[in-house]
């Protein structure tokens, strides 16, 4: 069974992996970064609740006491994590825009620890921060790095956002909320949230008709487009929300950080683009702390102050 959920979050950052070399081509097709944003999460939640309509209406239905939750779910978990991210690289370099935003594997067993008050393991602790040590090493954090003061603040809210994705999606029952309805409002939400920033009435929409070429290699416009929709966003948001939800949010989020190393890899495959040793060094510190983490397990403290519920989790 936690073979079948590792194997399910390992999937789930191999199809976020793909999310910028697909975007890659959309830029080269003319498009922003923020417009392929509202490309992807629009797209995504449009399908979602179209399918789920037809054959699962149920799952679309929210309770009345967990809309907030669900709207938070739009701003925080997804709106936010994607929006702030655009911001923060036009003030501090990529590599340090993902290192902040993937300290959140931190963040989450901090959380987990203090508020939620769970005893996890050492390794759990161990492991997350090997895996963001990684990460600096991947994406080369020593290369032309400069300091903003205000690019670093937002980097960090980012990386709050982040954790805030993997700790909502632990947080809530089957019984009055459906995960697969919760992505799916989850992405129409951020789309509308997104609307004013990407102003998707901007858009060269005949651009989809068209092919784009980067770095020498050509896709179709709209074939680029649909994988990212339905590849790393549907299928990648669906199967981590399984995966957390088996695992629990500080495992789910310390596997999550393969999503840099499954991007490289796809580019590498995809775009021919160059795998440097210090992106195979990294690559291997981080898959030793995702594995390191994974071992953990989290039990709760004795005594009155536990909070164990999901209505707890999110009170705290």
């Amino acid at each position: 069974m936690r073979a079948a959920s590792l194997a399910i979050a390992v999937a789930s950052a191999c199809c976020f992996g793909f999310s910028g070399p697909m975007a890659r081509f959309l830029g080269a097709a003319g498009m922003s970064p923020l417009e392929a944003v509202w490309v992807r999460m629009g797209g995504a939640g449009l399908l979602l609740i179209a399918a789920l309509a037809i054959v699962r209406p149920r799952a679309l239905r929210i309770p009345r006491d967990r809309l907030l939750f669900v709207g938070a779910y739009a701003l925080v978990a997804v709106a936010a994590v994607q929006g702030l991210f655009f911001f923060v690289i036009t003030r501090l370099p990529v590599g340090i825009a993902l290192l902040l935003e993937y300290l959140s594997p931190v963040l989450v067993v901090v959380w987990a620890r203090f508020v939620r008050r769970l005893r996890l393991g050492r390794s759990a602790y161990v492991g997350a921060v090997i895996a963001v040590a990684g990460l600096a090493v991947v994406v080369e954090v020593w290369d032309g790095i400069r300091l903003d003061t205000l690019g670093l603040a937002v980097g960090l809210v980012a990386a709050a956002c982040s954790a805030g994705y993997f700790l909502m999606n632990d947080a809530f029952s089957d019984d009055d909320l459906d995960p697969l309805g919760l992505i799916a409002w989850g992405m129409a939400g951020a789309a509308v949230v997104l609307l004013p920033l990407a102003r998707p009435w901007s858009i060269d929409w005949t651009a989809f008709g068209r092919t784009a070429t980067v770095d020498g290699h050509t896709l179709p416009v709209l074939g680029a487009a649909l994988w990212l929709v339905l590849v790393a966003t549907i299928v990648a948001y669906v199967t981590g929300v399984i995966a957390v939800r088996r695992l629990s949010a500080a495992i789910g989020a310390t596997v999550a950080t393969l999503e840099v190393i499954a991007g490289a890899v796809i580019a590498w495959f995809l775009l021919g683009e160059r795998l440097g040793g210090a992106q195979i060094i990294g690559g291997g510190v981080v898959l030793a702390g995702a594995l390191l983490a994974q071992s953990a397990a989290a039990r709760p403290e004795p005594g009155p102050a536990v909070q164990l519920t999901p209505e707890a989790s999110v009170a705290g």
